[in-house]
């Protein structure tokens, strides 16, 4: 009997019809059952190519399994079968969810949970993401290079397209197409296997390397007059839309952001993109987080298909400041997923330093949100990370890598607190990011972020009795100190004159 591991994916491969247009003719899905009752779903499948079908199935459960097939195409009609999904082990978890859906189902997580992800299993996930827009649809030698550098970098996400983009620094023709037929005269009812084949393999690399694809399906950027992708008709809009989610939906690691940049998109008016999630659930039997992104005109998060909040900053002064303002809209996560690049490019979005986009993942994660690093340098090698993969150049990653390690080691009910909120007793928090365990019951822990400031010292006055130790963090040179003792009462704590550095002060027993 044929073992897949749970949250893995099973590959059924059936030959059927090659006539006439299957990608459109031809009906196909599987009934799989858990041989107890407790499990099922209905499955769809989609054409291969050359009389080859597919039905790709993820089993959210450990057990012995039947299939049923069923289709229009008596060849595909009835086939069945069985296989035996085996418990997950070592670092697979299952999909990333919303913390509320994962304690849903009973599963023991985190106060807030409203704002923050889990996986299948209730262990915590953190997004530290990355932006690599078209990394796929360049050669394999860059893809390759891309996949080694991802597997020694420290991040998680990657946002990431189908399409090509044709946009600054970015104006070459990919690789291969997703469509058959040639520039100017694709049938957007025919797919080129090779392209999905291709893409489905690299979806995978980056599940083994524990990476979640924020899998980009429209966007504006396109050559209108040669590839036209992004100016589709709504019927070939859905048909696209459809297979995509037939074929990936089985992969653990699947995001679904229904467009980069919607408001550049004109000619889809909002309705449409309502119609379009609708058909990615309707495909989608394990419901994957889903999300739209802006560029100067914000959807509304407030729908009911959207997940989580992914957002572009809008102005040249809040960047994961905005972080406080969205939880406070929405109750949804909320992602920052173009935060500014580390770069040197002639657009003001790409030209940070690293020490301006490293403050932007501090004052995010401690706001209770999630930042995006992006890299693009136009100086150090032909191609920008942003756009094509490759490799990295800037300083930001591994200072990032820190901030990750930091923040998953807090404790699991850390979370922003107000400004009008005082933290201590008489201290005052107007002007620094903080984020505490102290949901009224008494401060335990607290953090205090100073980002581009950087004063010589800061006077507290702590709760009457209680005694804190104090731990200083160099966030850009990743350093912490502990300081010798404990301090009580009306204190100061000196801090060298330097930016980026935090405070944390833990109140320990008497």
């Amino acid at each position: 009997m044929t073992i897949v591991e749970q949250y893995k994916v099973l590959k059924l491969e059936l030959a059927g019809t090659a006539a006439g247009n299957p990608y459109v003719e031809v009906e196909l899905s599987a009934r799989f059952d858990r041989v107890d009752g407790q499990d099922s779903f209905e499955v769809h499948g989609f054409y291969k190519g050359n009389g080859c079908y597919g039905i790709n199935f993820m089993p959210e459960s450990a057990g012995v399994w039947n299939y049923t097939v069923s289709s229009n195409d008596p060849e595909l009609d009835g086939a069945a079968g069985s296989f035996e999904a085996v418990p997950a082990t070592g670092a697979n978890h299952g999909r990333v969810l919303l913390a509320k859906d994962v304690l849903a189902h009973g599963a023991p997580f985190i106060t807030d949970e409203d704002f923050n992800f889990a996986y299948e299993d209730g262990t915590r996930y953190l997004p530290f993401g990355t932006t690599c827009y078209a990394w796929t649809n360049q050669d394999v030698q860059l893809q390759e290079q891309t996949l080694e550098t991802l597997a020694e970098a420290p991040f998680n996400k990657i946002r990431m397209c189908v399409f090509p983009k044709f946009y600054d620094y970015n104006v070459e023709d990919p690789a291969m197409y997703a469509y058959e037929g040639e520039k100017g005269d694709f049938d957007h009812f025919r797919f080129y296997e090779p392209f999905w084949e291709n893409l489905e393999h690299r979806i995978e690399q980056l599940d083994e390397l524990g990476i979640q694809a924020d899998l980009i399906v429209l966007h504006p950027y396109d050559k209108p007059e040669d590839w036209g992708f992004s100016r589709m008709t709504r019927e070939e809009d859905i048909f696209y839309l459809t297979y995509v989610a037939r074929r990936f939906s089985a992969y653990k690691n699947i995001w679904w952001s229904l467009a980069n940049e919607w408001d550049l998109m004109p000619w889809k008016p909002a309705e449409d993109w309502d119609r379009y999630a609708r058909i990615i659930m309707a495909n989608d039997p394990y419901g994957h987080l889903r999300s739209i992104h802006n560029c100067r005109e914000i959807f509304d998060h407030s729908h009911p298909w959207i997940t989580h909040v992914s957002y572009q900053r809008c102005d040249l002064k809040n960047t994961a400041e905005d972080v406080t303002m969205l939880r406070a809209q929405y109750s949804k996560p909320v992602l920052i997923d173009e935060v500014g690049y580390e770069g040197n490019i002639n657009w003001g979005w790409g030209n940070l330093t690293a020490q301006e986009l490293v403050r932007r993942f501090w004052e995010g994660s401690l706001r209770g949100g999630y930042v995006t690093h992006g890299e693009t340098y136009v100086d150090r090698g032909p191609k920008l990370w942003w756009a094509h993969g490759g490799k990295l150049y800037g300083d930001s990653p591994d200072r990032i890598g820190f901030c990750r390690r930091y923040m998953e080691a807090l404790p699991a009910d850390f979370d922003w607190v107000p400004d009008e909120v005082g933290i201590l007793d008489g201290t005052f928090t107007w002007d620094v990011t903080c984020m505490s365990n102290d949901h009224g019951h008494g401060t335990a822990d607290v953090l205090m972020y100073f980002g581009f400031n950087r004063p010589a010292y800061r006077e507290f006055e702590g709760e009457a009795g209680a005694r804190y130790k104090v731990n200083v963090v160099d966030t850009w040179d990743m350093t912490e100190e502990e300081l010798p003792g404990t301090f009580e009462g009306k204190f100061r704590i000196d801090l060298p004159s330097k930016q980026y550095m935090l405070l944390r002060l833990t109140k320990v027993e008497a």
